[in-house]
């Protein structure tokens, strides 16, 4: 059976910080404080918007439909302090989430809720729109998906003839350091589809979007693919934590 090439980065060390677990009051009426804290953060966010609230805020408002009936601000510091942000923690793994004293089903169905409509609505504001004159929003969208997944996952956005997005999907999924691509996959999908051009995407879970040899290797491949096939590859981008790299812009296409 003939073996996919990867895209892959480089190892680096890893540091991991214990979190804090916090301690929730139970039963029993809410205090008022804790009343009147929820209802000041509301009129907060309804007058100033998620602008005006810092990330522990947000996710204390996320919180408060899961837990009505106690003090959330330990349980969204424990959570910022395990993942990082707000968006890290929305795309936390369930099974990473669970291990954060006072995250039960409810908590992290609320989380996993508020990340799909996210995706959505992220994902709403670039389908079937022309892909240059959005592509601010195009790289928030990955960014949105993809910034903050632990492992890599490769997606292709398919564009027709006028450069408009026709489709997004999911290709392969891998573990921390690489994930595994067929070159001949790709554009078998892109001739189903009848696309005319290819935006490849992948994630460097590390956070740094800096190409590994395998990376620009694999791209190669798949733009030969492509151009026997009569399509074109516009672009890779490699999406990190808090910044993406384009092949196209680096001269790598």
């Amino acid at each position: 059976m003939r073996r996919p090439f990867s895209f892959s980065e480089a190892p680096l060390p890893l540091f991991e910080a214990d979190a804090t677990a916090p301690t929730l009051p139970q039963g029993g009426r809410l205090p008022s404080y804790i009343k009147d804290h929820r209802k000041r953060l509301r009129e907060r966010f309804m007058q100033g918007g998620a602008a005006a609230m810092p990330d522990y805020e947000m996710l204390e408002l996320v919180l408060f439909r899961a837990i009505p009936r106690a003090d959330v601000k330990p349980l969204a510091r424990a959570l910022l302090e395990r993942f990082g942000d707000f968006n890290g923690v929305l795309s936390a793994p369930p099974a990473r989430l669970r291990e954060v004293k006072g995250v039960g089903e409810a908590v992290l169905q609320e989380l996993k809720i508020v990340e799909a409509a996210a995706h959505r609505l992220a994902r709403a504001r670039v389908m079937e729109r022309h892909v240059i004159s959005s592509w601010d929003a195009v790289l928030d969208y990955c960014h949105t998906t993809m910034a903050h997944r632990e492992t890599e996952q490769f997606r292709i956005l398919f564009l027709d003839r006028k450069n408009v997005l026709i489709a997004d999907e999911e290709q392969a999924r891998g573990t921390v350091d690489h994930v595994p691509v067929y070159p001949r996959e790709v554009v078998k999908r892109a001739l189903e589809l009848n696309a005319s051009a290819l935006i490849l995407v992948h994630n460097h879970p590390s956070g740094d979007p800096t190409p590994s040899e395998a990376d620009i290797a694999m791209t190669a491949q798949i733009e030969a693919a492509a151009q026997a096939l009569g399509l074109s590859v516009h672009d890779h981008l490699i999406i990190g934590k808090s910044r993406e790299l384009s092949f196209r812009a680096e001269g790598y296409l």
